[in-house]
């Protein structure tokens, strides 16, 4: 991507290390979700730093430099969308983390609001020499509101991580897994205390054998009102069974129910019947690693009243409706987020394919939209897009990777999903992201903004800018060559 002309704001802005940002307060909202449970934990959570009711977008560049080592960059929704003149850089040397080994920051983000004031936060992993831990980012409202490094807290020890309410009492809880460890799974039950203490912890042993955890992702899949959450394994190199914890009153209980073998999951209600549906890139011939010798499968297991159902969908590039080719490394998949872009009442799903060559430039990436129905996911209406497609700001280039992390986030507060899409590889591994508004139709790719690190006053240089958003899910061996 050359150029940003469209909704680009002037780089060479001020850092903002401490996170203070000139907004406009207001109450936070939650949108109740059709469904067979109408509690609490019923209710959609938005994912709003400054509690002035508009989602915000939190954006990791986790590697920068040997001194930096990666920042968190935020930019809060408005009426309008996404404001790039409301926004907090927070690097990782201005928070303070005591008896934290710095390394790799916010390779890793998940937002809920952890301490029950009504106003999300932000779950930032560090990963250090043999141990990562998670750091808290609170949110505020009011002048000097949002995220900021001067509000922080640590919390625990965290490989990866989810957020959601498993226990169905309204409050955020996070779901942790911890690499080598005998039960390798916890539950931190909120409301959190400001100095990072979970009002219950709750360990789960997760494990099958000698497995590790490779993602988790968080949804209510029996309608119950407590969210459930799906663990993908493997060991070393080769894929294994998923396994299924279901929410209840106690917390989060393992079932004896074996998942399919899957990279990127993500769960959304993709029919409107009020039970959450998996949606995963299924693993090619078992082997987890090295991405770019797959075209990408993406799957549907549909949920009911009893968990995972048997009814299920399969999705690629050949698929009738959907645009493009099946081609050998396009990774359909590689990052997946679930949202309802049009409005409709059901969840439409987005797919990274970075893999995709445009032309001749290789890796250059798009982004295809699948849309939900009363039948469930289609390929029917499917829209496909990259930096060449019409009224999208850029170019495509060689190496770009766009579509390598995704997020459906409502920024405008208009009822509709909008669309963060990343290009991790843009400009030598800067990174660049762009947004692209929801709307009856599916995405308004025509009426979209972008943004690189320097139009946020940020630093630009091999940033890994769009790495990943909060609560992104993405190919858990990563992307990078």
């Amino acid at each position: 991507m050359r150029n940003r002309t469209k909704g680009a704001v002037a780089a060479g802005l001020a850092l903002t290390v401490a996170g203070a940002v000139a907004v406009t307060a207001g109450a936070a909202t939650s949108d109740g979700t059709d469904g067979p449970s109408r509690g609490k934990a019923a209710e959609k959570v938005k994912e709003d730093f400054n509690g002035d009711g508009y989602e915000d977008l939190a954006i990791a560049a986790p590697q920068v430099d040997d001194d930096a080592k990666g920042y968190v960059a935020v930019v809060y929704g408005s009426a309008k969308g996404l404001n790039l003149s409301t926004r907090s850089v927070i690097p990782m040397d201005a928070v303070d983390m005591p008896e934290v080994e710095k390394g790799r920051f916010a390779d890793k983000l998940a937002a809920a609001d952890l301490d029950g004031d009504g106003v999300t936060d932000l779950a930032v992993q560090v990963q250090g020499a043999g141990k990562d831990r998670m750091v808290a980012l609170w949110g505020a409202k009011g002048e000097g509101g949002g995220l900021s490094a001067s509000r922080s807290a640590v919390l625990h020890d965290a490989e990866r991580m989810a957020t959601g309410d498993f226990n169905g009492d309204g409050q955020q809880d996070l779901f942790v897994t911890e690499y080598m460890k005998d039960e390798e799974a916890t539950l931190l039950q909120g409301p959190f205390t400001r100095e990072g203490k979970p009002a219950k912890e709750q360990a789960l042993d997760i494990r099958a054998g000698d497995d590790d955890a490779v993602g988790v992702t968080a949804g209510d899949i029996n309608g119950d009102g407590a969210d459930d959450v799906y663990v993908s394994r493997s060991m070393e190199e080769s894929s294994r069974v998923g396994v299924l914890l279901t929410g209840g009153k106690d917390g989060l209980t393992k079932t004896d129910w074996e998942g399919p073998l899957s990279l990127p999951a993500t769960i959304g209600d993709f029919d409107g019947d009020g039970y959450g549906d998996l949606a995963y890139r299924e693993v090619p011939d078992g082997i987890v690693e090295g991405p770019w010798t797959d075209s990408g499968t993406v799957k549907v297991r549909y949920g009911g009243k009893d968990g995972f159902s048997d009814r299920t969908a399969t999705f690629t590039q050949a698929t009738p409706g959907v645009p493009g080719a099946n081609e050998e490394g396009d990774v359909f998949g590689a990052t997946l987020s679930a949202g309802d872009v049009d409005g409709d009442g059901r969840d439409d799903l987005a797919v990274g394919v970075p893999g995709e060559a445009i032309g001749t430039l290789k890796h250059a990436g798009s982004t295809v939209l699948l849309k939900g129905s009363a039948d469930g996911l289609t390929g029917t209406g499917a829209q496909a897009f990259s930096q060449d497609s019409p009224g999208v700001p850029g170019v495509a280039e060689a190496g770009d990777k766009f579509g390598g992390n995704l997020r459906l986030l409502d920024f405008d507060n208009d009822g509709k999903a909008d669309l963060a899409d990343s290009a991790p590889g843009e400009n030598e591994s800067n990174g660049a992201v762009w947004a692209f508004p929801g709307t009856s139709s599916g995405l308004g790719v025509d009426k979209g903004i972008s943004f690189a690190p320097g139009d946020l006053g940020a630093p630009a240089d091999q940033a890994l800018f769009g790495h990943n958003f909060n609560g992104s899910v993405e190919d858990p061996w990563g992307l990078e060559d």
